[in-house]
């Protein structure tokens, strides 16, 4: 209880603006070579081109992203953090997954940190060899504990095509 209003205090998570900056490699050569392939309908291990309208300019902006497939739905994680996109996404709402012609409209829901660990341990699994640097050293065998804690650092999105 709040002593001043005497009202029950809810903790409201607040996100973590947490954002690893890519480096001139992964902006200017591999990120633009995964896109690319992704829009000729070349998946690299999963790969897609995700679309999602910018906060501010209302226009469509596009980056390579790994979607998780994980207990029957599907999910898109920023191992770096708050990004660009995560942010339009939280703005929007919805976008768009592309691998070739198959373009996927989705809507998205931010998912909790607490719901996070399975996820983050499952993409892990998946991804470590490529986005393992940004994740603190903390590994898919990690305990939960240590999932937990670098949770509010990694945006997940549980997406849902209609």
């Amino acid at each position: 209880m709040n002593p001043v209003t005497e009202t029950p205090v809810t903790a409201t998570p607040v996100p973590s603006d947490r954002y690893v900056v890519p480096g001139w490699f992964t902006r200017r050569v591999f990120n633009p070579i995964v896109a690319v392939l992704a829009r000729r309908g070349i998946s690299v291990r999963g790969s897609s081109e995700l679309s999602v309208l910018g906060r501010t300019s209302g226009e469509w902006r596009r980056v390579p992203v790994n979607p998780l497939d994980f207990e029957g739905s599907r999910y898109l994680l920023a191992p770096r953090g708050a990004t660009q996109w995560v942010r339009n996404l939280r703005a929007a709402g919805h976008g768009q997954l592309r691998v070739g012609r198959r373009t996927v409209a989705f809507g998205a829901a931010e998912v909790s940190d607490v719901d996070k660990v399975a996820i983050l341990r499952s993409y892990l699994k998946h991804w470590k060899f490529e986005v393992g640097v940004f994740f603190d050293g903390v590994g898919p065998d990690a305990p939960d504990e240590q999932l937990l804690a670098i949770a509010p650092n990694h945006p997940v999105f549980r997406i849902a095509t209609s």
